[in-house]
């Protein structure tokens, strides 16, 4: 499976073109820019971005708020890493060689990538990150979609992938980051609770200056004796 497109008339190679050749008519430092934003700028913002979100998600008004919505960000990195852990034997079945290898005119502006191009990591990653932040937070999670396309597009305009490389990442990143969300949430939720609880590592989960711990039902509604008259307790011993 190592040719998915060998045509230059096939629309994924055809929009390769178009992309990558907008590299003619950009001057050396724009290319240089959108290399370092492509390869490493934009996964740091999007780290930024999750460390951000945990700060403000931490300062939720109770310890079981704070604990589920800390518990949703942490999973934006973790799902971000299971999705690239997915894409190894991917890209070891498919075996599609990177584009610039296989068609000329192709310009790419990073040299060494000698590995399989599909499915993108960087796609993968920068997308089950925004997928994972939109679960956690609707405004973060879209700032997240939006570096995450920002994404898509720098590793086709730097000649290292085809389109199709960057749709099947975003797939992969989104489909681990919302089918794996339940059952992590169920794993993670408690987990954070617990540290909450803790006095040396509780500041990572929940702000004590914002609220209450939330209490227990168990803990807050009086048995029947504590309830009733004291009077009527006397009596009863």
């Amino acid at each position: 499976m190592a040719g998915l497109d060998e045509s230059g008339s096939n629309p994924d190679v055809g929009l390769l073109y178009d992309i990558n050749g907008l590299t003619k008519d950009t001057p050396s430092w724009f290319d240089s820019a959108m290399t370092f934003v492509g390869e490493y700028g934009l996964l740091l913002a999007l780290v930024l971005l999750v460390v951000w979100c945990w700060w403000g998600q931490r300062r939720r008004g109770t310890l079981d708020d704070a604990a589920s919505s800390v518990a949703a960000v942490v999973w934006a990195p973790l799902a971000a890493g299971i999705a690239v852990l997915v894409n190894i034997p991917i890209r070891g079945f498919v075996e599609r060689p990177r584009p610039f290898l296989d068609h000329e005119g192709i310009d790419p502006l990073i040299d060494g990538k000698t590995d399989y191009s599909f499915v993108s990591d960087h796609a993968t990653l920068a997308m089950a990150i925004g997928a994972g932040l939109f679960v956690a937070n609707r405004k973060f999670g879209l700032v997240g979609l939006g570096l995450a396309a920002l994404e898509g597009f720098c590793r086709v305009f730097m000649g290292v992938h085809y389109p199709t490389d960057v749709v099947g990442g975003f797939a992969l990143g989104t489909a681990v980051a919302l089918l794996l969300s339940p059952l992590a949430m169920a794993l993670l939720t408690p987990l954070t609770k617990a540290i909450g609880r803790t006095r040396s590592l509780g500041r990572l989960v929940w702000d004590r200056k914002v609220g209450p711990v939330a209490t227990p039902l168990s803990e807050t509604t009086p048995s029947p004796a504590a309830a009733a008259d004291p009077d009527e307790r006397d009596l009863a011993a």
